[in-house]
């Protein structure tokens, strides 16, 4: 879901861990990795995103969510990505937003 760096790139770009997560690995099992927070840029658009601190011989994994962020749709059955032409927004309700006020 999150993206996930080695933590020595992260660090020669000079963001640093935050705080702490755990996390589910496929076999089941659990670990505890640093978490920053970054920005990423893709298709023109730009994003705050979690950005994981991987062990050094990690790949680098380019989160759901970051995607998402961005206003890109995943499809994981049909294996594409779409760039939507909005990002989708939440009915706000009774208390909609009112750029004029």
């Amino acid at each position: 879901m999150d993206c996930l760096v080695p933590q020595q790139h992260l660090e020669a770009i000079g963001l640093a861990p935050r705080s702490e997560r755990v996390y589910s690995l496929a076999d089941g099992s659990e670990i505890r990795l640093g978490v920053a927070v970054g920005e990423i840029e893709l298709m023109g658009d730009i994003a705050g995103v979690t950005i994981v601190c991987g062990p050094p011989d990690s790949e680098p994994l380019l989160g759901v969510t970051a995607l998402e962020s961005i206003g890109i749709e995943v499809d994981p059955r049909n294996q594409y990505l779409r760039k939507l032409p909005s990002t989708r927004l939440r009915t706000l309700g009774e208390t909609a937003y009112d750029p004029r006020q």
